[in-house]
């Protein structure tokens, strides 16, 4: 037996914080050598930080980077163990994205990326070179600094594998596993047995088992043990690396840590017996037949060995009985309530505001803090310091107390304010004469949130306050709405009415905006001044609340709530919220949600008549469940207007005729681009589903449109007019993108 202790990790690093990053590799190396680990694998670009993005087309970035690597390699960090780093080296006049290999205070070869991510959140060729050399390993000068302080001039750069004494090792960075044409293909097929793959992966619902599949395939058919780590929580930027690193053998997983943590620092460690995967090659016919005229790839010798002989003090990691998996909404409530909590400590602010209206997204956005919040108290019970004294610095606990219980937590951090208009009677929160003064004075005469809100939600904003534990205001805006109006009568001398008091579409839109606009500019001040008012340093970051289908439509005011420092559900569809407030109500004790999930979507943002209430899917003039359909076909499967009413013909046609669907595809396509400006604005969201109009970074396109689409929409007509000749065609089955017949918009997608 050929026994080999590994271990990978989860590490929660933070772009350009080289202090932070070093101690958290350090603390790596630590654990993994307690478990008497020989080889310890990081993350992609873990000196650095994965996010750097145009940071690493400055000098300086490269530089700190191999100045950490110095620091690692001067102490005894890889006495023993075989440790991968990752970080960004320039050579002659180009930039790559590297693994560097290292054990006993020598660099062993620099590993360099060969295909790199460009699409959907990525953009690697924006700063590196893909490495195309891949014939031979090629001699790397080193920095003057580190080959004097090493006393090494140059290392193997390049593609290729590390032949210890008793096994052979090679890297597999990211994005390369899942190539066409992987290199763990012929890499196995030259003896390779334990690939390495570091990781830069950011969280999407739903992704987790493509990922895990992907390991389990590199080695069920070809055998060996593939170790990955990733990156885990926000670095600074829109993305948050879920962790899972894991270890699989065989084609079967053996060891796996967590998607979601507070952690900084978690290490996975395999005891595995090589012998395992030579046995499964050697009896693989046609494995030995590849393997007789592979290519060959170039190699490194290195004179050691990482294995073990047969003892009974080592015990066999055995595969797993289930993979871990979460579900979307637990998703949902753990992959923004930690980025939250990063985005929150990192900040240096004192806690979130979040104007809740009492409906289904800001009350998500409400449970997902109290989750964060729950999170942070189990996390201090199980013993993490870090945790421990980032929630006593942003809580403000002094004597040595710290938080014990997520409402009196929450109580400290996250404020909600729900605002209205109309015919409601406010009282306000009255903490002391300062407090009371402040909102007098202040709030009465520029709070605006929910015009014409029912009481209905305003009790439920309220019972789900009291429930997740924040600091609720409940404030009106009747007076500063009279203001406006009264002067832009003197202005023009005209006042603007209501749809459902005779006034016209213009007239009532307008009225809708100033509302809401002025809710976004109380929320401000409140995040500004309210920490004055309780004393306390700092600021509260304003949390948004619009979700992805809302984005998509353009059904949002410009520069209303939803313009926000961040948005924790800002990529999520409104059919996943609702699954999410029903799972919450039950699992993180909030039971008022369930009520509120119930509740028909609605702004109210117009006045409550008797024969009236505003709707949105009315509003809209489509379903949320449609508009997910329609994101998912324009983003996901590239659909234009013509080829998305081609396939809802399909998906649609038992229901609906070409015509009918015509009409929506228009309707869609039409607003859609109308609307397409304020993506340019929207405020940074986390990001969760693989059909966001994030304009910033992942959905990149125009936001001047024509918005009668003119050519596409005559080639829709002209379908229609064929199609109506041919009955039997409006009703045929077929293959599509989404499926035949269904009366599901969603099916087949």
């Amino acid at each position: 037996m050929r026994l080999l202790k590994v271990a990978t990790c989860n590490l929660n690093q933070w772009a350009m914080e080289f202090d932070c990053n070093l101690k958290n590799i350090k603390e790596s190396i630590v654990r993994a050598k307690e478990a008497g680990a020989v080889i310890r694998l990081g993350p992609e670009l873990e000196i650095t930080g994965y996010g750097c993005e145009d940071h690493f087309l400055e000098l300086d970035t490269v530089s700190h980077a191999w100045e950490c690597l110095k620091d690692l390699l001067l102490g005894d960090w890889t006495d023993d163990i075989l440790c991968s780093f990752g970080m960004p080296v320039i050579k002659g006049s180009e930039r790559y994205n590297c693994q560097v290999m290292c054990m006993n205070r020598k660099i062993i070869m620099i590993r360099a990326k060969m295909w790199l991510a460009n699409d959907g959140n990525y953009r690697e060729l924006r700063w590196f070179t893909a490495w195309k050399q891949k014939d031979q390993l090629e001699e790397f000068q080193l920095p003057a600094d580190i080959s004097e302080a090493l006393l090494q001039k140059t290392v193997p750069f390049g593609y290729g594998f590390m032949q210890f004494l008793d096994t052979a090792v090679a890297a597999e960075i990211c994005e390369e596993l899942f190539t066409p044409i992987p290199p763990h293909t012929e890499l196995a097929l030259n003896g390779v047995e334990v690939f390495m793959n570091a990781s830069g992966s950011h969280h999407q619902l739903r992704k987790l088992d493509l990922r895990i599949h992907a390991f389990i395939g590199a080695t069920n058919t070809r055998g060996g043990v593939y170790m990955y780590s990733n990156h885990q929580g926000c670095d600074g930027g829109r993305l948050y690396y879920d962790g899972c690193a894991c270890v699989v053998v065989n084609g079967e997983v053996v060891a796996q840590g967590s998607q979601f943590s507070l952690k900084d620092v978690e290490i996975v460690v395999a005891q595995i017996d090589l012998d395992a995967v030579a046995s499964l090659r050697g009896s693989i016919s046609s494995f030995q037949e590849q393997a007789s005229c592979k290519r060959s790839v170039s190699s490194v010798d290195v004179p050691y060995k990482l294995c073990q002989p047969f003892n009974l003090r080592m015990s066999l990691s055995v595969p797993l009985k289930q993979i871990s998996y979460h579900s979307p909404e637990e998703e949902i409530a753990f992959g923004p309530g930690c980025w939250l909590w990063d985005y929150l400590r990192r900040s240096g602010a004192s806690g979130f505001l979040l104007p809740l209206s009492g409906g289904a997204d800001s009350s998500s956005v409400a449970g997902i803090v109290g989750c964060m919040c729950q999170l942070v108290v189990k996390e201090i019970a199980n013993g993490d310091e870090q945790v421990k004294a980032d929630a006593v610095r942003i809580g403000h606990y002094t004597n040595g107390q710290f938080p014990t219980d997520s409402k009196e937590f929450a109580k400290r951090i996250f404020y909600t304010v729900f605002m209205g208009t109309e015919n409601r009677q406010v009282h306000f929160i009255s903490i002391n004469n300062v407090l009371y003064f402040f909102c007098i004075d202040l709030l009465k005469m520029c709070v605006a949130c929910v015009p014409y809100s029912s009481n209905e939600t305003r009790a439920r904003a309220k019972l789900l306050a009291d429930e997740i534990g924040s600091w609720h205001l409940d404030v009106s805006i009747d007076t500063v709405v009279s203001a406006f109006l009264s002067l832009f009568q003197t202005l023009t001398g005209k006042r603007p009415r209501y749809k459902v008091d005779g006034g016209t579409n213009i007239e009532n839109l307008g009225l809708q905006n100033i509302q809401a606009r002025i809710r976004m500019v109380l929320a401000f001040m409140l995040a500004s001044l309210l920490p004055w008012v309780h004393s306390k340093p700092g600021f509260y970051l304003v949390l948004g609340s619009s979700n992805v289908d809302e984005g998509l439509r353009g059904y949002l005011t410009k520069y209303d709530c939803s313009s926000a420092d961040i948005n924790p559900i800002g990529s999520i569809s409104k059919q996943d919220l609702r699954i999410f407030l029903r799972w919450a109500a039950i699992h993180l004790g909030f039971s008022s949600l369930a009520e509120i999930e119930a509740a028909p979507p609605t702004a109210e943002l117009e006045p409550i008549r008797s024969n009236y209430s505003q709707l949105d899917e009315v509003d809209m003039g489509m379903t949320y469940e449609e508009l997910s359909v329609y994101g998912r076909m324009r983003k996901i499967f590239r659909c234009g207007p013509v080829s998305m009413f081609k396939n809802l013909c399909f998906g649609w046609g038992s229901k609906l005729s070409p015509s009918e669907v015509a009409d929506k595809v228009k309707h869609f396509f039409k607003y859609y681009s109308i609307n397409r400006h304020k993506m340019t604005v929207l405020t940074p969201s986390y990001h969760a589903e693989s059909y966001s109009p994030e304009d910033n970074r992942f959905d990149l396109r125009q936001f001047l449109y024509n918005s009668r689409w003119p050519y596409q929409f005559r080639k829709i007509d002209e379908l229609v007019s064929e199609l109506s000749v041919d009955k039997d065609a409006s009703t045929s089955k077929g293959a599509g993108i989404v499926a035949a017949g269904s009366a599901d918009p969603k099916a087949g997608l």
